[in-house]
């Protein structure tokens, strides 16, 4: 999946801008979110339960074509969550921005997707995984566990400037 420039708009409007800045010119470029996500060390990802209970844990983030991706062990409570409900949301912070993306998280299948994951992974974290009969594997570990891929597809961001005044909401297209 590739992700689409969203439209930017301002969070709040006049009506409710107090104390937040309502001036288009401050509204933030994607760009400056995809850099956000792209130099992020971790991110915090959110899912839900199947008892309705919010479940966040930090994970490592890459971007694919612009989307979100993430690994995760089949059996843990974040990839058992996703099974269930696929809504997620990523939270990321940098020196110039808080970012959150709202999105459904769907596993990653077929070799040559799984291959452009890894390679991603092993780019920005030099770690690396062995893609064997449709599935990853960490053979840096001990009994070379397995884990799943997963890739957001962002639906709606928020973007909060640093100064605290400033807010851009993202809308993605749905097709």
């Amino acid at each position: 999946m590739t992700v689409d420039t969203p439209v930017a708009e301002l969070l709040f409007g006049q009506e409710d801008a107090t104390p937040f800045n309502t001036d288009v010119a401050t509204l933030k470029p994607w760009s400056q979110a995809l850099a956000c996500l792209r130099s992020a060390h971790k991110c915090w990802l959110s899912t839900v339960g199947p008892d309705g209970r919010p479940h966040a844990a930090p994970v490592m983030l890459v971007l694919v074509d612009g989307a979100p991706c993430i690994a995760s062990r089949p059996n843990s409570r974040k990839s058992r969550n996703l099974a269930g409900n696929p809504g997620t949301v990523i939270t990321v912070s940098s020196e110039d921005l808080d970012l959150v993306v709202s999105g459904e998280a769907h596993q990653v299948s077929g070799n040559a997707a799984l291959r452009r994951v890894a390679t991603a992974f092993a780019t920005k974290y030099a770690w690396a995984f062995a893609i064997r009969d449709g599935r990853a594997h960490d053979e840096s570990l001990p009994g070379s566990p397995q884990y799943a891929f997963y890739e957001v597809s962002p639906v709606r961001a928020f973007g909060y400037g640093t100064d605290g005044l400033t807010a851009t909401r993202w809308r993605f297209n749905r097709t």
